[in-house]
C-alpha cells in the first residue's frame, strides 16, 4: 500500500470518527424529548434511536450525499488535504460545543469547514454559491418550519383533548411518542449520515478511485450509518439536558408533537437533498410546543445562547479548517 493510499485510508477513518461524533453530539436530537418526558429510560432511548438511525438508509435516496459531494465546493479543487482540514474543523467545533452543552449543528460545522478549507486553498471562487444559498435558507427555514408545525400540532391536540383527563392524555402521549421518536430518528439518520457519505465519496472521486461518474458505494453507506448509530448509542448527555429540560417543560403529548413536526421537516429536506440541521429543527419544534401554552413557558435566555451557537458555527468551523489547511499545506511544501 503506497503512502497516498494510506493517507486516504486515514482520512476515511477520521471521517467515520466525525460521523461517530455527529451521532454522539446529536443524540440529544433523537432522544431528548423521549427521555425528558420519561417515556423511555436513557439507555433504552439511545438504543431505540441508534437502531432507527442505522436502518434509515433503507428509506431515503442519497440526495443529501450528492449535495455534499458536488453542491458546496467545486469538486475539481477537492483533494485529501482539503477534506482532512474540513473534518478537523468540524470535529474541533463539535467538541467545543459538546463540552459547553450547546446544541450547535454538526451539519453546518461540516459545511462551514468545507467552505473554509476551499477558500484557504483557492479563494471564494472555489465555493458553489447556489449550494451555500440553499443551505443558508435551510438555516432559517428548518427551525421555523419545525416551530410552526409543532405549534399547530400542539394547538390541535390541546383543542381536541381539552375535556380529557391529564392521565388519559399522558397515556396516549407515551404510546404515540414511541412512534414519533422512531420517525424522528429515521429522519435524523437519513439526513445526517449522508453528509459523511458525501465527504468520503468525493474524496475517493477526486483521487480517481470511483471512476468517471460520482456515486456513493454501498460500503460507504453502511459504514457511515453504523458509525452514526454507534455514536448515538453512546449519547451526549450534556446536550440532552439542554434540549429536553432547559428550553421548556415537556409532557409526553408535547414531546410527540415536537418529534412529529421535526420528522416531517427532515423527511421533506432529505427528499429535496437539502442538508439541514437536525439540531435546529428539533429545537425549533420544542420551542413551538412550549409556545402554545404561553411564550413565557419557553426559557428564551437558553434559546438565545443556542441561537448564538447557530450563528457562530459556520464562521468558527470555517476559521479552524482554514488554519488547518494552511498548516497542512506548509508541512507538505516544506
Amino acid at each position: 500500500m503506497d503512502s497516498s493510499t494510506i493517507f486516504i485510508v486515514l482520512i476515511i477513518i477520521v471521517a467515520l470518527g466525525f460521523d461517530f461524533l455527529n451521532g454522539f453530539h446529536d443524540a440529544a436530537n433523537s432522544i431528548a424529548t423521549v427521555v425528558s418526558t420519561r417515556v423511555l429510560r436513557p439507555q433504552w432511548a439511545v438504543a431505540w434511536a441508534a437502531f432507527f438511525n442505522f436502518i434509515s438508509f433503507m428509506f431515503f435516496g442519497l440526495h443529501v450525499a450528492n449535495t455534499i459531494g458536488k453542491g458546496i465546493v467545486d469538486p475539481h479543487i477537492i483533494d485529501p488535504m482539503l477534506i482532512l482540514a474540513a473534518l478537523v474543523g468540524s470535529v474541533v467545533w463539535n467538541i467545543i460545543t459538546w463540552y459547553y452543552g450547546l446544541p450547535s449543528s454538526s451539519s453546518h460545522a461540516l459545511i462551514g469547514s468545507l467552505g473554509g478549507a476551499a477558500v484557504a486553498k483557492v479563494g471564494v471562487h472555489g465555493l458553489n454559491i447556489a449550494g451555500f444559498t440553499k443551505i443558508g435558507l435551510s438555516i432559517v427555514l428548518s427551525p421555523l418550519i419545525g416551530f410552526v408545525l409543532a405549534f399547530v400540532f400542539m394547538s390541535l391536540v390541546s383543542f381536541f383533548l381539552f375535556k380529557s383527563t391529564p392521565r388519559k392524555v399522558d397515556r396516549w402521549g407515551r404510546r404515540l411518542q414511541l412512534v414519533s421518536a422512531s420517525l424522528y430518528s429515521l429522519g435524523h439518520g437519513g439526513n445526517d449520515a449522508q453528509k459523511t457519505m458525501g465527504i468520503i465519496a468525493v474524496l475517493l472521486f477526486s483521487t480517481g478511485r470511483l471512476g468517471t461518474e460520482f456515486y456513493v458505494p454501498l460500503w460507504i453507506v453502511l459504514a457511515c450509518q453504523a458509525a452514526m448509530g454507534l455514536g448515538t448509542l453512546f449519547g451526549g448527555w450534556r446536550i440532552v439536558e439542554t434540549m429536553g429540560m432547559k428550553i421548556t417543560k415537556l409532557r409526553p403529548i408535547g414531546g410527540m408533537c415536537a418529534e412529529t413536526a421535526g420528522a416531517i421537516t427532515l423527511f421533506l429536506a432529505t427528499g429535496l437533498g437539502i442538508p439541514v440541521s437536525t439540531t435546529h429543527t428539533i429545537t425549533g419544534s420544542i420551542m413551538g410546543v412550549g409556545s402554545v401554552t404561553k411564550f413565557s413557558a419557553v426559557r428564551w435566555g437558553v434559546a438565545e445562547k443556542i441561537i448564538w451557537a447557530w450563528v457562530l458555527t459556520i464562521p468558527a468551523s470555517a476559521f479552524v479548517s482554514a488554519i488547518t489547511w494552511w498548516i497542512g499545506h506548509l508541512i507538505m511544501v516544506s
